[in-house]
């Protein structure tokens, strides 16, 4: 039961994950979260490093958008000056914003990878929706109160997939 939990890959960061890879894989476009994924809950805007990276799929034809739990004005701050679609409020771990996602891109699920740091709301949310789910480790170590929430659950169910071998990557919430 808790399979639906188990991301398909972990990385450490965001950059660690390359537009070469994904072709290898057949991935033509990414779903990504936002908040502690791409930047810190409270970093306003990207960072040169995140520009470069996003300039680097685009390059490669990997379409990116952007889907968020967080309000319309967060969102749209941050993606506008980067030209990225986006969806705001998306009520993850619902699937009906990735479903748009994807149509919005024009691809198929097997063709899109949702990349996300937390497992109640980016990983349920792609594994539900039978994507390609990559667990990134947050940006940043505080987190709102619902999060802090989510953290700890996370903790539990990372540790139990630990002790039965599911995982190989250390535990570093």
């Amino acid at each position: 039961m808790l399979e639906i939990f188990l991301p398909s890959e972990h990385v450490k960061s965001i950059f660690d994950i390359t537009p070469e890879q994904l072709k290898e894989k057949g991935i033509k476009g990414i779903i990504t979260d936002l908040d502690n994924t791409l930047v810190e809950w409270d970093r306003p805007t990207a960072t040169p490093k995140l520009i470069k990276w996003f300039d680097n799929m685009r390059d490669h034809g990997i379409l990116v958008t952007i889907v968020s739990n967080n309000k319309e004005n967060r969102v749209r701050a941050f993606s506008d000056p980067l030209h990225i679609p986006f969806i705001f409020q998306a009520r993850k771990p619902m699937r009906r914003a990735f479903s748009r996602a994807i149509a919005s891109m024009g691809l198929k699920r097997e063709e899109t990878v949702v990349i996300g740091d937390q497992l109640l709301t980016d990983v349920l949310g792609g594994n539900r929706g039978g994507f390609h789910t990559i667990l990134v480790v947050p940006v940043a170590s505080n987190d709102g109160f619902a999060t802090k929430l989510n953290r700890k659950i996370e903790r539990r169910i990372l540790a139990f997939f630990k002790r039965k071998g599911m995982i190989e990557w250390e535990d570093s919430n």
